[in-house]
């Protein structure tokens, strides 16, 4: 990030925005307005005159209008969750940032995090994790462009940032029991933390013995106010109101799914034991590696201080659900480290897509089930940005050198 937009979010963040009627203050204000205005009202109706119409009569109408606005109209957002488990377990695989995007639309939340233009992480609150759900998303402004080009638009939206770790931090208030619990458990009976998801609430878990009874209600009133999480559980009420701040809007690491170089649908934990195998010999690069013969995905660690290493997936048809490489092989090496931070998205996942496009960026995607009576899935969406290959610049850069060279001869 440039160092002058360092600086002016650094400054940003020090001064929020401050709407000029407070949160708490405008259900008072409104009040004053309603009885300011019926006063009013009243008068004008004893004395009605052409003189008192602009000394009664419109103040009472504005006063009317401006404190009916501000005491029913409804907020842009809210919704109802009865569980923070899942919702902040998705927003946890994409916690590598300090801010996230957020971006309100009638079908659920998207929440998405960009580290330095070269990783991304996209996670989605469906409507339908929420027992409750509405929105008042005002309409985007009207301009001259060509009305068939309405349908093309994309839906009204609500964008802003919060603070990612305060956000975490929020949701798990009354969840940090029953993941202490988990954890202890996992560390007594390692057959547990081996076979048994400590994501996934088990047998004995306060959810599923029903002595978690809380809610989560989330809104959002209108462009620059905090975003205000009520967490309700046992008779204890938390509000929390997080501070919003204005989006930059950054763009999705492009991916062309129309130039895929390999497609492969395996388990995410057969992945998430791969990179765990590789890990502690501390590598600097991971070269993945999908080609039409055996081994048919390879991953090698490059560049670590205790050597290098690599783990084939040589039984293709036995560990891959699906595998297509539409060249002989696709071969590109990331930062392990940027792969290493999808962790989290591998212990809650099912599944896991690899693909890759023909510029080398890699797309993971995670399938997670959601569980309950309806069932369902959601995903998470990560791409990565390969090493810039020097050898392939240089070979180039001479190839060219030669066809001038030769260009000049012939000329000569």
């Amino acid at each position: 990030m440039d160092s002058s937009l360092h600086e002016v979010w650094q400054a940003a963040s020090g001064s929020p925005f401050t709407p000029a009627i407070g949160k708490d203050n405008q259900f008072l204000f409104a009040f004053i307005l309603l009885v300011l205005g019926f006063g009013l009202s009243g008068a004008f109706a004893l004395n009605r005159s052409v003189v008192s119409l602009p000394t009664l009569a419109l103040p009472a109408s504005l006063s009317l209008a401006v404190g009916v606005v501000y005491m029913f109209y409804p907020p842009i957002f809210r919704a109802v969750a009865s569980s923070t488990r899942l919702l902040y377990q998705l927003l946890k695989a994409i916690n590598f940032t300090s801010k996230v995007h957020v971006e309100i639309t009638e079908k659920g939340i998207r929440f998405s995090t960009d580290h330095a233009r070269v990783m991304q992480g996209v996670t989605h609150w469906d409507k339908s994790l929420f027992t409750s759900y509405t929105t008042n998303i005002p309409a985007p402004e009207e301009s001259n462009s060509n009305p068939d080009d309405e349908d093309d638009s994309p839906p009204p939206s609500v964008i802003f940032q919060l603070s990612l770790p305060a956000l975490l931090e929020t949701l798990q208030i009354f969840g940090a029991a029953d993941a202490a619990a988990r954890q202890a458990r996992s560390d007594i009976d390692p057959y547990r933390s081996t076979n048994l998801r400590n994501n996934r609430p088990d047998a004995f878990s306060n959810q599923t013995l029903g002595m978690s009874n809380g809610t989560c209600s989330l809104s959002y009133n209108a462009e620059g106010d905090p975003f205000s999480i009520i967490l309700e559980e046992g008779g204890v009420k938390t509000t929390c109101n997080l501070t919003t701040y204005v989006a930059e809007i950054p763009e999705d690491i492009p991916f062309d799914i129309e130039d895929l170089g390999f497609k492969i649908i395996t388990q995410a934990r057969w992945l998430l034991d791969a990179l765990a195998e590789l890990a502690p010999a501390s590598p600097e690069k991971l070269i993945i590696t999908a080609s039409k013969a055996a081994p048919y995905l390879k991953l090698t660690s490059v560049g670590g201080a205790l050597g290098s290493g690599g783990i084939d997936f040589a039984q293709g048809k036995d560990l891959l659900e699906t595998f297509s490489v539409r060249k002989k092989k696709w071969s590109q090496a990331f930062k392990f480290d940027m792969l290493k931070a999808a962790n989290e998205a591998m212990r809650i996942a099912s599944k896991v897509s690899l693909r890759g496009d023909g510029q080398g960026v890699l797309s993971m995607q995670f399938l997670v089930e959601v569980g309950g009576e309806g069932g369902g899935v959601c995903f998470l969406d990560f791409r990565f940005v390969p090493y810039a290959d020097r050898d392939d610049e240089e070979t180039e850069s001479e190839e060219d050198g030669e066809e001038e060279e030769q260009g000049m001869e012939v000329d000569g």
